[in-house]
């Protein structure tokens, strides 16, 4: 049963999924979800008491390439879930809607780049 919580694309998520949901659509056992969110691969948030991940950030059956560096990256810098949430999320022409957008398309490597001069 997927969280159908829709907010605008340009300002945050457009859908959420719940974790026993991201597990079959990758294809793995909840306690890898829970093992890829502790490691950074994959970014989870509490909504209305339950852990969801953006459905943006997980497509084809796998978590989009380059999400895991750039949670890093993040997370370095010193951003905790929910405002690496909001950075992936706000608005940026530049990058066509969102950094979260962008990381499925061809623009994943700018969103990448701008993560790590975060840290400087």
């Amino acid at each position: 049963m997927t969280d159908s919580v829709t907010t605008s694309p340009s300002t945050g998520p457009a859908e959420w999924i719940n974790l026993p949901d991201v597990a079959d659509r990758l294809g793995v056992s909840i306690s890898k979800v829970h093992q890829m969110i502790r490691d950074g691969a994959l970014l989870a948030v509490k909504r209305d008491g339950i852990r969801v991940v953006p459905a943006e950030l997980v497509a084809n059956s796998t978590v989009l390439k380059h999400l895991p560096g750039v949670l890093t990256l993040l997370h370095d810098a010193g951003y905790n879930d929910e405002e690496a949430l909001g950075w992936l999320y706000e608005p940026d022409e530049t990058l066509g809607g969102s950094g979260a957008v962008a990381l499925g398309g061809d623009r994943a490597r700018e969103v990448k780049r701008r993560a790590q001069a975060l840290g400087f």
